[in-house]
């Protein structure tokens, strides 16, 4: 049956009053988009857009906003007989979850701060207590009251002033990243009249208690770029201009150094960055560069008495660190080294105690936690169990501590909060999370493998299957990958996916190029005009593990969100016979068109990452792989797509005029099926709860795919 026009009122009418029958689900006709043929011209190459016209930045074209809200309406018809289904997931993943439960307090000042969760609210209760046992427990700050009357809140940043008598924090609640600072008295609870807009999350206290720090965005690109500063009491309009970038391709963020004496500006580009400090005990302080701005120069600082320690690519691609007095900044030639690079490990964290130096560094595509005494230079290595697991090192927010505290977890392993005392490495469980219900670690397995990539490349893969799943070629597979921006996604404990693996389904994370799993290396053989190795490499995987009988070959699953959505873009381009079912969130997939507009949030910034399209070089590799230039006249895999109306990494039109196209392109009946949150942005719905509606569709989708329930 050929589609119906989106714009028929009739048939939009018809959809959103279905009964929920499988006659109906099957008489609804998919929405499609007119065609209005817009030409681009780069580089004396012409192109033809016709869906260009579904961008609206000011999200009000009623012709646009119609498109989307029928495409919604044909989801749920085509949906409907997953209802129940969808149900039963959301209730089998939420009662996993305890509804009382808090974090482990973390010491900063004279308090000791922690966030609680009661009861089914969806937000935390932040709290304070002088006392680790938290005697005398103090409210600071409810968000659940603040996220009354919103659709969409997130919290950014809390931050207590130096003498913790007042909080400042920064919200969005349109899901664009524009964000608002308040500050309240915690004294009595009552919110100063002061409010600053337009901002990043960003926020640091100067120490005189009457300073504030903040960085504004430029409101249509959403750059944050000046740094500026706020007196209590002023308005923001007259507020100091600090610092400015002129760089467009650099982010800029504030942090403080843990003895609070200093405030880090810091720039980062794809392949460079760059520090400022600013004196935090001076309410007029100018800002003092670190070092030269070089473009390929990477390095972050901490503080540690009169010196800073650096944590830098300079002469060691897989990065070293290096240490300078603070009398002697500027000159490269003064950095001294403290631990030197390694072609086989990426030194990718460290943090810096009074008597030690803690690092992480990756070899063999695992973490590993480095303690270094100040005292004699002397390192031991902090071990753990497993052969894929994840570290993640945090609250570690002062110099004056005997111990690190860290999270360790793996795909059968609830994260487990440790203290590791840094005298004796011996590691103090303080906490584990918990999983309600009937889950049994034991039954379950994972395991770390290394696929062959077409190349030759070796591509670590992350599984996790129940130890009665078996592995004969006729269990479902669900392959997850990302591959951009050098980002690492570890194997963590994801309670949401037992509903998965309870059900017969291997759980694949394909650690591709892109990322930095195997160093530095890893991610520059992933990115520019090697960006096709992170796309052949998820392929190959699929290949492998179906040849290796860890799933069927008519079972196979992909999911991919963001730039993670360009890969399943460009993967069902490249192989879509593979792949009985591919989820596409927010994803990334008109590149070339994106990159060549410096309006869009993002652009400038990750011109290292995929290239400059007004580049020839660039423009003709990028259109060679984009998603939606890409899309062709063949069959394509049953397609989940979702959007956020408000997405302000991904913008709502790239997946829109993605999926009009391959409506129209497709030679198959398979399902595609567009869905946009109208309330919400890149990260979808807020809450602890609200967005275990979204796994559960995605996971209906898949099991309605295998007629399983």
């Amino acid at each position: 049956m050929k589609p119906a026009h989106y714009l028929s009122a009739a048939i939009i009418s018809a959809i959103a009053g279905l009964s929920y029958s499988a006659y109906a689900a099957e008489s609804v006709s998919a929405p499609v988009a007119k065609k209005v043929p817009h030409e681009l011209v780069t580089n004396g190459h012409k192109r033809i857009d016709d869906y260009y016209w579904l961008r609206d930045d000011t999200r009000k074209n009623p012709e646009m906003l119609n498109y989307l809200n029928a495409n919604n309406a044909y989801a749920d018809a085509k949906m409907a007989d997953t209802k129940a289904l969808q149900s039963q997931l959301f209730d089998e993943m939420k009662s996993r979850i305890p509804q009382n439960d808090s974090s482990l307090p973390i010491k900063s000042g004279h308090y000791f701060y922690a966030s609680e969760m009661v009861g089914d609210n969806e937000y935390p209760i932040y709290v304070r207590s002088t006392t680790l046992d938290g005697k005398d427990k103090q409210t600071v700050l409810d968000i659940n009251q603040l996220a009354k009357g919103h659709a969409f809140f997130y919290l950014s940043n809390v931050e207590p002033s130096p003498n913790e008598q007042l909080l400042a924090y920064t919200a969005d609640t349109v899901s664009r990243r524009l964000y608002t600072a308040k500050i309240i008295d915690l004294s009595s609870g009552k919110a100063l009249p002061d409010e600053l807009v337009n901002i990043k999350g960003d926020i640091v206290w100067g120490n005189d208690n009457q300073t504030l720090y903040y960085i504004k965005k430029n409101p249509t690109t959403l750059l944050g770029y000046q740094v500026y500063r706020h007196v209590l009491g002023q308005p923001q309009s007259a507020d100091e201009l600090v610092y400015e970038e002129q760089d467009l391709s650099y982010y800029t963020y504030l942090t403080k150094s843990k003895d609070k004496s200093t405030i880090y500006i810091s720039h980062r580009a794809t392949e460079a960055t760059g520090v400022h400090l600013l004196d935090a005990n001076n309410p007029h302080a100018k800002p003092i560069a670190f070092t030269a701005r070089d473009p390929q120069l990477m390095y972050e600082v901490q503080k540690h008495g009169d010196d800073f320690y650096i944590l830098t690519n300079l002469g060691a691609k897989n990065s070293r660190i290096m240490k300078v007095a603070a009398n002697h900044l500027g000159d490269k030639a003064n950095w001294q080294e403290v631990i030197p690079g390694s072609e086989h490990s990426q030194i990718q964290a460290f943090e810096l105690f009074d008597e030690y130096l803690v690092y992480e560094s990756r070899k063999g595509a695992q973490s590993h936690i480095t303690v270094v005494s100040l005292n004699d230079g002397s390192q031991r290595e902090v071990a753990f169990d497993g052969e894929a697991y994840s570290l993640h090192l945090y609250g570690n927010k002062e110099l004056d501590n005997s111990a690190l505290r860290l999270k360790y977890s793996s795909f059968t392993t609830p994260t487990i909060d440790y203290d590791v005392d840094l005298k004796t490495l011996k590691l103090t469980q303080l906490k584990q999370q918990q999983v309600l219900g009937d889950f049994d670690a034991s039954k379950y397995l994972s395991k770390r493998i290394f696929v062959k990539a077409r190349d030759g490349a070796q591509v670590p893969v992350t599984l996790v299957y129940r130890k009665d799943t078996k592995l004969d070629g006729t269990a479902p597979l669900y392959q997850y990958g990302y591959g951009s921006y050098g980002i690492n996604i570890d194997p963590t404990f994801k309670p949401e996916l037992v509903s998965l693996l309870d059900r017969g389904f291997v759980y694949v994370l394909a650690h591709i190029r892109g990322s930095q799993m195997k160093g530095r290396g890893w991610y520059e053989d992933g990115k520019k005009l090697n960006k096709k190795n992170t796309f052949n490499d998820f392929v190959d995987v699929t290949k492998s593990l179906v040849a290796q009988g860890y799933g069927a070959k008519d079972k196979v699953f992909a999911v991919g969100g963001s730039a993670g959505g360009l890969l399943m873009g460009a993967v069902i381009n490249q192989a879509p016979e593979l792949y009985n079912g591919v989820a596409a969130h927010v994803p990334f997939v008109d590149v070339v068109t994106t990159m060549l507009d410096e309006s869009i949030p993002l652009t400038t910034n990750e011109y290292d990452e995929w290239g400059n399209p007004s580049q020839p070089k660039y423009y003709d590799y990028m259109l060679s792989y984009a998603p939606y230039d890409n899309v062709k006249k063949q069959a394509y895999p049953n397609l989940l797509v979702t959007s956020g109306l408000f997405d302000s990494q991904v913008q709502y039109y790239e997946p829109a005029k993605w999926v009009a196209k391959l409506r129209d392109y497709k030679t198959d009946d398979h399902l595609l099926l567009f869905k946009t949150d109208m309330e919400s942005g890149h990260g979808g719905a807020s809450g602890r709860f609200n967005a275990l509606h979204e796994t559960a569709l995605e996971y209906a989708f898949f099991l309605k795919l295998l007629n399983q329930k």
